[in-house]
This record gives C-alpha cells, structure tokens and sequence, in this order.
C-alpha cells in the first residue's frame, strides 16, 4: 500500500506494479500532484529547472512532454503530473479522497492494519508512505482565527476555485518562499496589501525564459547525461559545487564567480559557487554582503525597508534561498505596507482583522496564511502509526526525531518512507531527484526481501543509532544548525531541534545507499 499520489507516491505505485505486485495507493485530494494539487496560491511554481524536475525512467516520457518555461508554475506542473499518471494508466490503482487516519502493525501477523478517515481497513504486508516533506500545514496558527468575518486561507490549502482579490484590502503573514510568490503576483490586483514581516529573507531575482520545442529537443538530446549528473552532485541538481577554493582567490575574483550565478537566475548561487558559505564565517559573511548590496539596490536604499527585509543575524543559505520575480519592488507601492513583526507581533486574529502587540488593529477583508508546515515529520505524525509493542511515531517523535537514512524507523516493520527527515529529500534536493531514488531503493529493498523468502524488513536499533550519529556530526560542521528555520525545526513549538535534511550530500547519500544495496542491505533486518 502507497500513501500519496505525489510525484514519489506515483512512481512508487509504478515500480511495484512493474515488480508484479498487489498494490494500491490512496489519496487525500481528489487528484494526482501532491504538493502541486495542493499549492494552487497564486504566483507557485517550482525552482528546480524544467529539465531536471523530471521523471528518469522513461526517456520517451521525457521527451514528449513539453515546458512552456524553464521554472513552469503549478497549473502546467499538476498537468504534467496527469500526464504521467495518464499515460501510465495509473490511477486506476489509485483510491481518491482518502485520508489515512491510522496504520498499526500487528506483530502475530507481521502486517499493518490501515484504516482510513471513513472507517475503511486496509491489510498490507509493506506500507509505504511518500506522504509528502511539506504536506503538514499550519493552519491554527493564531488565536482567534475562527472569529475573523472575511475569507481565511493557507496558501497549501488553496481553493481549486481561487480566491477574489482585486480591489480587496489584503493581509499576507509570512515572507518565506511561498509568501515571497504570493506577494508578487497579488501586489497588481489587490486594492492595498499589508504584509507582515517577522524573518527577512535572500532572495533570488529568477530568470525564466521561455522554452520552444527546439529548446525542448537540446535538453531530449541530454537526457541520459543529466539524469546520470542529478544523481552525483550536492543537491541533485545539474549544476554543482565547480569554484576553486574559497582561499584560493581575491575577493575580486569571488566577486565574479558571484556575479556570474547572480546571473543565471537560479538556485545556483547558493548550491554550485562556494561550499565554505555552508561552514565558514568568514565566506558566509562575504557572500552574504553580496546579496545584500544587490537587495540594497532595489530598495532605494531606504533604511527601514532595508531594516526590515534584509537578513542581518544569519548567513545566505543557511536558509531555503527563494528564486523571486519583483517581490521587493512590491514593498516600494503606495498601497503596500510592511508590518514589522520583530516590534510588534501578531496577538490574535480579530473579526475585522489582525491585531498586533502594539494594541493596533490592522482591518482587511482577506487573511492569507503563508506560515509553512511541520515539515519533514509532520505528515507522519498526524497518522496514528503504531509500531511494535504499540509504540507511537508521534510520541516518538516528539522526543527525537530519528530514522534509519530517512528510509525507515527502527520498530516499525515493513513501513518504508520517502521524504522523510534525515534524508536529503527532507529539503537539500532536487524533489524529484532524492524522491525516485528512495523510490528505486525501497523497491529494490522489497523485491530482494522477496526473492530471499523473507516477508519483514526493518532497520536495526544499531544501524539506525550509527546513522542518526553520522547525521549529526556532518550537520554540526555547519552554518544551518546554528540557524532558526524550518529546516531545524524551529518554526513548531515544541519540536524536537534537529537538522531535518541530511547535508552530507546527494551524491554522498546515493553512494552510501547503493552500496547497501550491494551488499544485501546489511543493517536491515529480513524474517
């Protein structure tokens, strides 16, 4: 059994269809997508190239479908999804508006109990869940929400039949990488816009042409060599980490290797100029300066928007690094207003609004809540998963956040996961990337569980221990845990403090789990 019809959700049910197996997956949404059936806010769309955010098993599946642009947004990315599940034949495998509401593992049977939210039970002997790194959204985020008398809504919760906003007084919470495409592409249409700013970001100004069928044709001609290089580098990307060292060269020659990336307009910057940003004061600082005299520049300089909107207390990268399209030109309108939350934070939601700590009440006729999601182990957590001797994930969770390479969960049999933390598909990759890999591996993990007449896998308290040790040593070499985010948890009271995504690399994660693989996966244990 699958959980999840996204981009690992679907191809994980094509793997196990092609290994003959009794399979099923189920799905909340009423569509194929995932995170691109429920991102419909305006302005999403991914990051990642067209050409890389792929499928690599099918060089035909490749080459027949084509992008409009390099960084497509969602309504062409949800139809490439269908296009994929259609011409697989896919969904008929596929049980639609299902939300799962439990899994327990039954040891006397070595299988899982699933039920769903309208009482359906499901036995499987492998539960796979490709539920998703950002599908947990947080949505009672702020007192008093149920009271507000205009529209309220999460950008991962969109409406299929969109939102009104021309001329409406508008209210936008969060400036993280959705809240940045929101605020751009609404900033024309609303009638005034108050954003609230608590964490300023880097950001990006990305360059997105268009892409012909003559274009299309150049990257078909490289499939092969892209879906070999994706795999290799440090995020699953094309490009990588190609400079000389940071020490080799004078600032003026950082400087150009800077403004070359700056260029490109894509995440390249952050992942293919310098890794010592990532581990050194002295580069993340310098580079950060750089990024910062550009965002200057677009802010005319003015001192309290510069204040505001540019990061002072952390390093370019330490962070999600948004690609953005005029979104700090929004803040120089007439009718846009920035709401400096580091003064005075948001108290409650009230009927006509938001009110702040100041006592202020700021009225508006639409809440637009871009505050993310508990991510990485969020989307496991709101199941009730149940392991041997009754253990629950979530209890578990909350203590510490711990996975076997982000594949599995010592005392949790046969369930496999992708997307989960501890693996480089929690956030520092290239989705599609880290997903299909973890996708191969699982059912290479199963297929040879199989033909060794063995019917449980699961990772052992040893194996699990030394990775989440190795986890810790790579990640607290580093920049990132030093800062607050998402990828450390920090946005959700209460979460355990723990770098979410493996940084060792996706090349490095690749080898290590194709080297398992080899061996017979030692560190699994098969009954």
């Amino acid at each position: 059994m699958v959980i999840g019809a996204g981009v690992a959700g679907l191809y994980q049910l094509h793997r196990m269809r092609e290994m003959g197996m009794s399979v099923r997956a189920y799905e909340a949404g009423s569509g194929v997508g995932g995170t691109w059936y429920w991102n419909r806010y305006p302005g999403c769309r991914f990051d990642s190239q067209a050409e890389i955010y792929q499928y690599w098993f099918s060089e035909e599946l490749y080459k027949s479908w084509q992008p409009s642009e390099r960084f497509p947004a969602q309504p062409e990315t949800e139809k490439w999804m269908n296009y994929v599940a259609d011409n697989l034949d896919l969904k008929k495998d596929i049980q639609f508006n299902t939300r799962i509401k439990s899994a327990h593992y039954n040891e006397n049977t070595d299988r899982w109990l699933v039920t769903t939210d309208d009482g359906e039970k499901i036995d499987t002997q492998f539960l796979i869940a490709c539920c998703g790194m950002l599908s947990a959204p947080l949505v009672n985020r702020f007192p008093g929400q149920s009271s507000f008398k205009g529209e309220i809504h999460h950008t991962g919760l969109w409406p299929k039949e969109g939102v009104d906003l021309k001329g409406k007084k508008v209210a936008v919470i969060g400036t993280g990488a959705t809240g940045i495409q929101v605020i751009q592409t609404i900033a024309p249409d609303v009638g005034s816009m108050k954003i609230f700013v608590r964490t300023p970001e880097y950001v990006i100004p990305m360059k997105n042409p268009k892409y012909t069928k003559e274009i299309w044709a150049e990257w078909g001609d490289k499939f092969h060599d892209l879906k070999k290089r994706v795999k290799e580098t440090f995020a699953g990307f094309d490009y990588d980490f190609e400079a000389p060292p940071w020490n080799d060269l004078n600032k003026e020659e950082r400087t150009e290797i800077l403004e070359k990336h700056w260029n490109d307009g894509s995440l390249s910057l952050w992942l293919a100029t310098f890794p010592e940003i990532f581990f050194e004061e002295d580069a993340s600082q310098e580079v950060s300066e750089f990024v910062r005299k550009k965002m200057r520049a677009r802010l005319n300089n003015d001192p309290k928007l510069c204040d505001l909107l540019i990061p002072k207390d952390y390093g370019f990268g330490t962070h999600r690094v948004p690609l953005e399209n005029k979104y700090l030109e929004v803040y120089l309108q007439d009718n846009v207003e920035a709401v400096n939350c580091r003064e005075a934070g948001i108290e409650e939601i009230v009927p006509d609004g938001i009110k702040t700590t100041d006592g202020k009440i700021h009225e508006v006729d639409v809440i637009i809540l871009a505050v993310g999601f508990d991510a990485g182990s969020g989307a496991l957590s709101r199941i009730d998963i149940r392991g041997r001797k009754g253990q629950s994930l979530k209890e578990q969770w909350q203590n510490e956040i711990k996975t076997a390479m982000g594949l599995q969960v010592h005392g949790y049999p046969n369930l496999f996961t992708t997307g989960a933390p501890l693996a480089p598909s929690a956030a520092l990759c290239n989705m599609t990337t880290c997903l299909q890999h973890q996708v191969d591996w699982i059912s290479g993990c199963i297929d040879y569980a199989i033909k060794h007449g063995k019917q449980v896998i699961e990772a052992s308290q040893e194996f699990e221990d030394d990775w989440v040790r190795h986890h810790d040593e790579v990640a607290n070499k580093t920049l990132v845990v030093k800062t607050d985010s998402w990828y450390m948890g920090s946005n959700v009271d209460g979460k355990p403090r723990r770098l979410l995504s493996y940084i060792g690399g996706v090349g490095n994660y690749h080898k290590k789990c194709d080297e398992l693989a080899k061996n017979g996966y030692p560190g699994f244990l098969m009954s």
